[in-house]
């Protein structure tokens, strides 16, 4: 009687075994997959040169690396807080999710990291499944091309933040009068907030949209521990001083 229990165990673990053996073969798989699809994608090696012609057209101004403190962790907690993990991580998380944008047939994977959007932002062509791929493939390419602080400094850079102003450092000068360097808690979050709609968040013509979307950052910042939560009231409620005498 005791030999059939064991005997069921043995089968099951084979099973196991064989389960994670083909789920490993399938990642490896759709890993080199999505490394040849990259390899396919044009160079990036412009990147720099296109934000620059972006915030020339727009007569902003560069801004410097490394992306100040509170805007770099202000950026990356409400749009991609998974920035600085490994490039490898991020390529399975994005298949992942063009391969349920694909399967819903809607070619929205969402939620796309900060190498992708700047991927969309200098090199889009357009919206559906193949041009997120594209993003996606794109995006790593600046992943492993340049490094993280250069890869953020070109997304802020190369943003739209409202009342045209390109550029965090046109940004932060605009609604602010300041350097980014010297933005406060407060201010970092705004700012920050603005790039995913800079109409609807703006805070000169709609200041409490602009600062429903500051709270959201604040609680971004609170959750990825750069901030406690008693900190991010303090901003919240901090004064912004929007220049022109804007609330």
């Amino acid at each position: 009687m005791a030999t059939r229990p064991r005997h069921r165990r043995k089968k099951w673990r084979r099973r196991i075994a064989v389960a994670v053996a083909v789920l490993l073969i399938l990642l490896a798989v759709a890993l080199l997959a999505g490394l040849a699809y990259e390899m396919s994608q044009p160079s990036v090696a412009d990147a720099q040169a296109r934000v620059a012609a972006i915030v020339q057209t727009h007569h902003g101004e560069l801004g410097r690396l490394p992306v100040p403190a509170r805007l770099a962790a202000a950026a990356v907690a409400v749009e991609d807080d998974r920035f600085y993990s490994n490039v490898a991580v991020n390529l399975f998380y994005g298949l992942g999710r063009a391969a349920l944008a694909a399967a819903h047939g809607n070619g929205d994977a969402g939620g796309s990291t900060i190498a992708q959007q700047l991927a969309k932002q200098l090199y889009g062509k357009g919206s559906g499944t193949d041009a997120s791929l594209e993003e996606l493939a794109l995006g790593l390419k600046l992943s492993v091309s340049y490094s993280r602080a250069q890869v953020l400094g070109m997304y802020l850079n190369a943003d739209y933040y409202g009342n045209g102003y390109w550029g965090d450092v046109a940004a932060a000068r605009g609604y602010f009068g300041l350097a980014p360097a010297r933005l406060s808690w407060a201010q970092a979050s705004m700012l920050a907030g603005l790039v995913q709609a800079p109409s609807a968040y703006d805070p000169v013509r709609h200041f409490a949209l602009a600062k429903e979307r500051q709270r959201h950052v604040l609680d971004r910042l609170v959750a990825t521990h750069h901030l406690t939560a008693s900190q991010a009231s303090a901003a919240y409620r901090a004064p912004l001083h929007l220049r022109n005498d804007q609330p």
